[in-house]
């Protein structure tokens, strides 16, 4: 489950309820989620988190990235036939990882935030920077989380245990906020296992995820959100890679294929696409020399990783960097199969202004070096408008295909699968 391409954090499901009546009196409320946590089957999701952290224990001295550390508790053998499985059983993920961090300092009461169960403990933190998304696992893993049995494991009376307890609410019929809701929620969890509260070294973080009235009771697998796997120096738009992983997904490579990022940044795209799909080669290039710099030292990271791994010599990886100008690339007409990119939005870098002229420029540009009739493109944007405009002035060249909508760090943006035509890009360019 750790090897999940598009999952942003993990964890096991306590338990979910999908129609929880919320009290009107906000002292009502915080009692009845307090005294949830007594009738909670805490017993096979802790055994979950236990196995999490030993699998991840014994496996990094090795091998960092590998570890299934959700493996489901029927099966404990260290490769990867877990993969499947146990994704299902064992582990939910969603995308809260970084709002359990914007969260919790908030608090004066942050003692009883941390009330969990242990289930973020430090053996984890290695793995998850290979992890991917947890979103599609959420729906995976939803619905077979719900064990019997409460009672305290014996690892928890071996030692004591150190926890918090995150909230993640939304939704605007609650008497509470997210704060009082984990404190509150934390001191039961303190009170039934008899665990410590500490915010920074705790062993268990507890997820307390509210959704109107929809409530998940969780014990986080993963310290870091999965994905910060590949890269090692970011710039100031360097796309998750979680997010590069479902763009690269959508355009279908195949092997042999010719992949390029003509606006690659620091190069998370290509950096993923080399390290998920080795069989394609990977061509990435940027204006900014400050980016491709940065692009460099993210591949030269990797190399060494992979060094690590097998033994002192590295295979290398199918991916080459270079500096060019995106309206006037060094590449012949027709010779590229996929591209994929993260376009400007014109918010940190660049200006929606700029876009106007930048976007039919690059649509025609790429729709050149792109094979006619086999080529495609995916493209995000947070810009719709001036895409959408851009997309209709090179309708010759482009057809669009699926749009899939995703939240960027808080924008709205959308992906675009676009279908290369068999017409053929005239070289010169004249538009608007």
């Amino acid at each position: 489950v750790h090897r999940l391409r598009s999952v942003d954090n993990l964890f096991v499901v306590v338990q979910e309820f999908k129609d929880y009546q919320f009290k009107e009196n906000k002292e009502d409320a915080l009692k009845d989620l307090e005294d949830l946590v007594k009738k909670l089957p805490w017993t096979d999701p802790l055994k979950v988190w236990e196995l999490n952290n030993s699998l991840k224990k014994k496996k990094t001295k090795r091998k960092k990235h590998n570890l299934q550390s959700t493996a489901s508790k029927e099966k404990l053998n260290d490769d990867g036939d877990e993969e499947g499985r146990d994704q299902k059983d064992a582990s939910k993920q969603e995308d809260r990882a970084q709002n359990a961090a914007g969260v919790e300092p908030v608090s004066g009461q942050d003692s009883e935030k941390t009330q969990g169960v242990a289930s973020r403990n430090g053996g984890e933190e290695e793995e998850d920077n290979e992890q991917s998304d947890a979103k599609d696992e959420l729906q995976a893993g939803s619905g077979s989380e719900t064990k019997a049995g409460d009672g305290k494991t014996s690892e928890g009376e071996a030692k004591v245990l150190k926890f918090r307890v995150t909230c993640n609410r939304a939704g605007d019929k609650h008497s509470f906020t997210s704060n009082e809701a984990a404190r509150d929620f934390g001191g039961a969890v303190q009170e039934h296992f008899q665990w410590k509260a500490d915010m920074t070294n705790f062993d268990v973080e507890v997820l307390l995820n509210i959704h109107n009235n929809e409530v998940v009771v969780g014990i986080a697998l993963t310290e870091e959100s999965l994905h910060r796997r590949n890269i090692t120096h970011f710039g100031p738009t360097t796309l998750r890679s979680t997010l590069a992983y479902g763009m690269l997904r959508l355009c279908d490579p195949q092997p042999t294929d010719i992949i390029v990022d003509p606006m690659c940044g620091t190069g998370a795209i290509p950096i993923e696409g080399a390290t998920e799909w080795p069989s394609c080669y990977h061509i990435a290039g940027d204006n900014n020399p400050q980016a491709v710099k940065r692009a460099a030292n993210n591949i030269c990271s990797l190399l060494k990783k992979n060094e690590n791994k097998e033994s002192s010599t590295s295979l290398g990886i199918p991916l080459d960097i270079v500096q060019w100008d995106i309206c006037n690339l060094p590449l012949r007409t027709g010779s590229v199969d996929i591209i994929v990119s993260d376009m400007p939005f014109g918010k940190r870098i660049g200006s929606k202004k700029k876009n106007w002229d930048l976007y039919p420029a690059c649509l025609m540009e790429m729709g050149r070096i792109c094979t006619p009739g086999t080529g495609r493109a995916v493209l995000l944007t947070q810009d719709k408008k001036c895409f959408a405009k851009a997309l209709s002035r090179m309708g010759h060249i482009w057809r669009k295909g699926q749009t899939v909508w995703v939240n960027v760090g808080g924008l709205h943006a959308a992906v675009y699968l676009l279908k290369r035509t068999w017409e053929r890009a005239e070289e010169k360019r004249s538009f608007w």
